[in-house]
């Protein structure tokens, strides 16, 4: 890796710190076209459909959620009726969630559910808008919510997405937003191995990270039965 992918970066993104209302929406739209296309369905349904096939009323909360098109992806793929929550810090991008996603506007540093509430627990591209210090937290937060399993679906750092970025985004993506943050994503992502060393912190032992095509890092924490 080169040195300047070595360490995570932890400037902010632009979609995190605000943008006019038009370029949100846009940019939303752009995360949605990379979930399709660049891997991030995929490698949550794979994931997420076998803690959950079976279960007479499964249910789902998909924490930072954006506009909540994977958790209504997972609802759809059920065969059997299943609470899907989106849970998002700002109301506008809950607001173009598909219909039969509850969504909630909450911060994942007070969540409003008791504990294990929720069968799984999701969090897509999500984890890496933290920095180091926060990051077991997070996932502790998380965790204490699911009775079955948290599942975190995040970029892998390295320097062939990035460089596939750099060349493709601004002809793929709408928003600038969306070519400035995907790439800094990219730079704030993570290793295998830093991802299992935040899990560790975390005190969640049992996890399960495995890398997904393209450069996606899938890790699936369960519960003890």
């Amino acid at each position: 890796m080169t040195p300047f992918l070595a360490r995570r970066a932890t400037d902010p993104e632009l979609l995190d710190e605000g943008v006019p209302e038009h370029e949100a929406i846009r940019s939303l739209g752009d995360i949605r076209f990379v979930n399709r296309w660049l891997g991030g369905r995929r490698s949550l349904l794979t994931a997420v459909l076998p803690q959950l096939r079976g279960l007479p009323r499964p249910s789902l909360l998909d924490v930072g959620c954006g506009s909540g098109d994977l958790p209504a992806l997972v609802r759809g793929a059920l065969a059997t009726p299943a609470l899907a929550v989106g849970v998002d810090i700002k109301l506008l991008h809950l607001q173009q969630t598909p219909p039969g996603v509850e969504r909630v506007v909450a911060d994942v540093r007070s969540l409003p559910f008791a504990p294990r509430s929720f069968d799984v627990v999701t969090a897509s591209l999500f984890l890496h808008h933290f920095d180091e210090a926060e990051v077991p937290s997070v996932l502790r937060s998380l965790f204490s919510l699911a009775r079955r399993a948290l599942i975190v679906n995040d970029l892998r750092r390295a320097l062939v997405p990035y460089a596939f970025g750099r060349a493709t985004f601004p002809w793929l993506l709408r928003s600038p937003v969306s070519v400035a943050d995907g790439l800094l994503s990219i730079r704030r992502g993570f290793t295998r191995l830093e991802l299992a060393a935040a899990f560790a912190r975390a005190g969640i032992p049992d996890v399960r990270i495995v890398q997904r095509f393209p450069y996606r890092l899938v890790a699936l924490a369960r519960r003890a039965a």
